[in-house]
């Protein structure tokens, strides 16, 4: 079994060869306008507008905590807009991260990087404005892709 790879550098720009998937986490209110989401944006459009688009229609689709939704912005890379956070502050309720959404939506990051033979790479996802702590992150990865064999990249911006 690997193990996650740990780098200095920029999520947005994934290193390596082949299919990459991007992966981040998104809170459940449909708001988009802090921290990762921002660095996406700069770079591709169609995150942003898929993911407002999925909780626009979330009547009639699987927008929820534990879905993720993969959006295409080239031809060997892909966004995952996990939704893992409830809410966007720190309140009574405690911080935002939802460890077992975040868990829900790794499943399905498994799925997809298995049929599309691609890396996962990703920020320390939960861990900046949602309050998560990586301790708890860091397993939730293990067991759902490096497990399953698929290469993990977590990237520390400098």
């Amino acid at each position: 079994m690997s193990e996650i790879i740990y780098v200095r550098g920029d999520a947005t720009a994934p290193q390596g060869k082949g299919v990459k998937l991007i992966v981040h986490v998104c809170n459940d209110l449909g708001g988009w306008g802090k921290g990762f989401v921002l660095a996406l944006s700069r770079r591709w459009p169609e995150p942003e507008a898929a993911y407002r688009r999925w909780h626009r229609e979330r009547a009639g689709n699987d927008f929820a905590l534990g879905a993720a939704q993969f959006v295409q912005v080239g031809p060997y890379l892909w966004v995952a807009n996990m939704v893992g956070q409830r809410g966007m502050r720190t309140g009574s309720k405690g911080v935002p991260v939802r460890y077992e959404a975040i868990d829900a939506a790794l499943g399905a990051v498994a799925v997809r990087a298995a049929e599309l033979e691609a890396s996962v790479h990703m920020p320390r996802i939960g861990c900046g404005l949602a309050g998560g702590t990586w301790s708890r992150i860091e397993p939730l990865i293990e067991r759902r892709l490096i497990s399953a064999g698929i290469p993990v990249t977590v990237y520390d911006h400098d």
